[in-house]
């Protein structure tokens, strides 16, 4: 596989997270580092740090039964060492209120913005996703 395809795997594996309910994935994709930063397309809307953006994105990908989602319009750019990926992703589910037993059905399109880093391999060290309403 080339820069291009890898980069698009990890893309893949970020939010097939959400639908296998493996979490571990997403700490090895993202840079533990302190330049790594976030923002999110729910609140709460402040530019993260990795630790925690990991404990949020675990904490999402746990409260939604059903998730699947659908990358559509990705675009990889590549600058020696680093690349931006563009896409649309539309998710679905049904966020779970353990302490209530009710869900709510969820389904968001949004635009999303990683920006990647190779020393030996891809790393995810910006995630930008804005929901579009």
């Amino acid at each position: 596989m080339g820069d291009r395809d890898d980069i698009l795997e990890i893309i893949s594996v970020f939010f097939n997270a959400g639908r296998t309910k493996d979490l571990a994935p997403l700490g090895a994709i993202q840079l533990d580092d302190p330049r790594f930063s976030s923002y999110g397309e729910v609140p709460p809307y402040d530019l993260k740090d990795y630790a925690t953006t990991l404990a949020l994105q675990q904490l999402r990908f746990v409260s939604i039964s059903d998730y699947s989602y659908e990358i559509k319009n990705e675009r990889v750019d590549l600058f020696d060492n680093c690349a931006v990926v563009t896409f649309m992703v539309k998710q679905t589910g049904m966020i779970v209120d353990n302490y209530s037993f009710r869900g709510q059905h969820m389904s968001m399109d949004s635009r999303g913005t990683f920006v990647l880093v190779k020393f030996q391999k891809w790393k995810i060290v910006h995630v930008h996703l804005s929901k579009l309403s």
